[in-house]
């Protein structure tokens, strides 16, 4: 066979192989979009509707600070409390009390559903009408949460009419008078039992845009809150979830563990029910492998043993949550949620420390990618990992980007691209 010949052989079987895998690479390109490589919250903080005020955040803030006084006046009392090395107290303590001043929480939502409870529909509409004005108010404020949202109740039968009227209610009272819809707006939906309700949910927020059209800009989002085994494996034996991720592309943004009603689901005995309970572990890698290369972020649960009580009882809940977050963001889990104001502290110490322990290691090897991926002996992958990692550290406030453009000789616009494309780009001109 000459040379032409098995050029021309070849094509045809590429053509065969492009045709054999057209549906398959339609499907991946679809479904896979990328990882996410935007900000994402440390942490979601939980308010019950009828608890909500325009200053609620500002007091999450005072009230977390004034534990900090009270109880951790020095760096070896705040080391000791939050489980950090005791070296880095000095860096991490001001940067938590500097976020409990202007920031407290990043991602607040506001709770129609088990914080809330059963209510008569005039009462729930009355609070969805007040609730929203109290976030129109909170939104024109500098210690606004960068990411806010409301939970909704369920879409099973009882309660799916109450979720869709509160949702109206809300939404109709936020965007009165032409006002759009807050960047980072989400809706969170509690216990999904299938992707049949997951597809309804972005029908109802279609719907929900298609209502408000003329003030809507933006797409309504939401994520899914996974709290029942049936959202992990189905009657068929499949995992759920990861037909939940794909039933409303670039609608569902987040998947969040619901710690407390999984283990009960389970029949896990209250004192032994955790986020660290073997059960959870199995339920999360799971969440995490059916997210993976989507874009759909992730988020822990909760723990319910809150900082309050007498010093000892405080201690303790610190020291538990502390390590509780810094277990999480190991596994990959860099968001989770928080409710009580007192948890702020080990939530934003445990998360400080944690890239401050890890980010000049990082940056060095990054560094070095840089100056050897011209010659391609670096893999894409650790690139990504690396960029991913330093970014967050930035974007959560652990670091600076101008400590870290000393560290990698790389410019910000530079670590971004690597983030979300495992290559580093040439140094802006």
């Amino acid at each position: 066979m000459t040379q032409s010949s098995q050029v021309h052989e070849l094509e045809l079987i590429a053509l065969e192989l492009d045709q054999l895998l057209a549906v398959a690479d339609a499907e991946l390109e679809t479904s896979y979009a990328g990882s996410w490589a935007r900000r994402q919250p440390v942490h979601t903080a939980y308010v019950p509707a009828h608890r909500f005020a325009p200053d609620t955040v500002l007091q999450w803030g005072a009230q977390a600070a004034a534990v900090v006084q009270e109880f951790l006046p020095g760096l070896a009392e705040f080391a000791a409390a939050t489980c950090i090395d005791p070296g880095l107290a000095a860096a991490v303590r001001p940067l938590v009390l500097s976020k409990l001043a202007t920031q407290p929480i990043e991602d607040l939502r506001i709770d129609f559903e088990d914080g809330y409870g059963a209510r008569g529909d005039d009462t729930e509409d009355a609070h969805a009408r007040a609730a929203a004005r109290s976030l129109s108010d909170l939104l024109r404020r500098e210690s606004a949460p960068s990411f806010v949202g409301l939970r909704c109740k369920s879409l099973e039968r009882d309660t799916r009419r109450r979720a869709a009227r509160t949702l109206q209610a809300f939404l109709s009272t936020l965007m009165e008078n032409d006002r759009p819809l807050p960047p980072g707006f989400v809706i969170t939906l509690p216990k999904v039992t299938s992707a049949a309700q997951v597809s309804a949910m972005a029908v109802l927020c279609e719907r929900l845009e298609q209502a408000f059209s003329a003030r809507q800009p933006a797409g309504l989002a939401f994520e899914i809150q996974v709290e029942m085994p049936q959202a992990i494996v189905g009657a068929d034996g499949a995992a759920t979830i990861a037909k939940c991720v794909h039933a409303a592309p670039r609608r569902l943004i987040g998947l969040h563990y619901g710690t407390y009603d999984y283990s009960a689901a389970l029949g896990i005995a209250g004192p032994y029910q955790s986020m660290e309970h073997p059960a959870a572990d199995l339920a999360k890698q799971i969440m995490q492998v059916a997210v993976a290369g989507t874009g759909v972020r992730l988020s822990d649960g909760s723990t319910n043993v809150l900082p309050v009580g007498g010093r000892d009882e405080i201690i303790a809940a610190w020291q538990l949550h502390s390590r509780l977050v810094r277990r999480s963001l190991e596994r990959g889990f860099y968001q989770g949620w928080d409710l009580h104001p007192a948890q702020l502290v080990s939530r934003y110490a445990a998360t400080y420390a944690f890239f401050r322990e890890g980010y000049g290691a990082a940056a060095s090897r990054l560094r070095t990618c840089a100056e050897r991926s011209a010659t391609g002996q670096e893999e894409p992958a650790t690139i990504r990992a690396l960029a991913d990692f330093l970014s967050r550290a930035i974007e959560c406030g652990a670091i600076e980007e101008n400590e870290l453009s000393e560290l990698t000789n790389l410019t910000n616009h530079q670590i971004r691209v690597a983030r979300r494309s495992g290559v580093i780009p040439n140094r802006e001109l």
